[in-house]
Formats: C-alpha cells, sequence, structure tokens
C-alpha cells in the first residue's frame, strides 16, 4: 500500500455545508485577550464522500500556551503530515462532512476503535452511530456521543442531504474487558488514505 498524505487546504471541501472560520485567541502585552489568528478551515478528502478539517491539536495531555508554544506544537504536527485519527499522549479537534448515504455505503459504514475518549457532536444533519454489537442510535442536530474506546461506525441517515459532525478525540489507555485489551481496530474494506489515517495509532 502506498503512503498517501491528506492534503488540507480551504478549496479541497467537497460539501455544500458552510464553510468555517476558525478564531484563536491569545494575550497582548498587557495580559488582555486578543485574537491571535482567524483562518478559514482547510479540508482534506478522505474518500468521494468524506472530508476531514483538522481544527486544532495537542501534543500532551497539559499544554504550555506560553510564548505560543501550543500553537508551534500544532503546526509542526499538521506539517508532518502523520496525523492519525488520534494524537498520542494528546488531542485532536476534527469537523467531518459526510456525504449522502448509497447503498453500499449504507450496508458497509467503516466500523472501527480509536484509542482514546471522544465526544461527538452532531452539528448538521442526522447521523447512526452504529455499534459492532449491531446496537443503533440515530443523531440529530445538537445530539452528543460519548465514544469509549467502542468499536463504531458513524453513517449519514440522508440518502440526499450532507451531515457535520465535530469530534474532540482525548488518547486515553487502552480499554481492558475481560482480561483482554481492545487497542485500535478496523474492519472491512477501507480506502487507502482513510486506513492510514487509523493505522497511525495501531
Amino acid at each position: 500500500m502506498s503512503s498517501t498524505k491528506p492534503e488540507f487546504r480551504e478549496t479541497n471541501k467537497q460539501s455544500p455545508l458552510p464553510a468555517v472560520q476558525r478564531h484563536i485567541t491569545g494575550h497582548n502585552q498587557d495580559g488582555q485577550a486578543i485574537f491571535h489568528s482567524s483562518q478559514p478551515g482547510a479540508w482534506a478528502n478522505m474518500g468521494p464522500s468524506l472530508d476531514f478539517n483538522v481544527v486544532y491539536t495537542t501534543s500532551v495531555p497539559k499544554p504550555s500556551m506560553n510564548d505560543d508554544k501550543d500553537i508551534s506544537a500544532h503546526e509542526s504536527v499538521m506539517d508532518s503530515g502523520k496525523l492519525g485519527l488520534v494524537h498520542p499522549n494528546g488531542s485532536v479537534c476534527r469537523m467531518v462532512d459526510f456525504g449522502p448515504s448509497t447503498a453500499d455505503a449504507h450496508a458497509k459504514p467503516i466500523m472501527h476503535r480509536t484509542q482514546s475518549l471522544d465526544y461527538g457532536i452532531v452539528l448538521e444533519g442526522e447521523v447512526e452511530c452504529v455499534l459492532d454489537s449491531g446496537e443503533v442510535r440515530l443523531m440529530k442536530r445538537g445530539d452528543i456521543a460519548v465514544q469509549r474506546g467502542t468499536m463504531h461506525a458513524w453513517r449519514n441517515a440522508s440518502s440526499t442531504e450532507w451531515a457535520r459532525i465535530i469530534f474532540v478525540l482525548l488518547a486515553a489507555e487502552k480499554v481492558k474487558v475481560g482480561g483482554k485489551e481492545l487497542g485500535a481496530d478496523v474492519e472491512g474494506e477501507v480506502p487507502d488514505i482513510v486506513r492510514q489515517q487509523l493505522e497511525g495509532e495501531l
């Protein structure tokens, strides 16, 4: 399998959903809050119906914001092109746009597990959270999933409209059930660029 580095650009967005702006705050020399920067979201195509926008990352559990160290660390991570779905020892805030479900996509969502504690908040549309046990929950705008190291998949509930979720993934210890460790995993046929994102933590 050849290596495929996601290319994050403002113009890469396939989705018709609204463009987004990222606003980062900071301080001036007097300790007053200021806006450090405001930039349009940069997107990467992970497939014909899947767009990623990495909003921000941290590389340690308690990042230092002094001298903009956290901003420099985030920029280094993005420049490396090696960010997986989860950033070991840190966090990832990622926006994901899901295209309308086709018959094939509806039958085979990407079932995977990340070694992380995740918060997923639906911003647009309706999305099904599918677990490997067969349980399914329909999530509507404003609904939140707390994903705790389980095998799961996301499926756009609409065959005509795009959907959007924002995720915050916090690196975590491996889950242990019945004495067995459950680490990062992915099942089935997955586009190379998506598998590489997942395997970044396997």
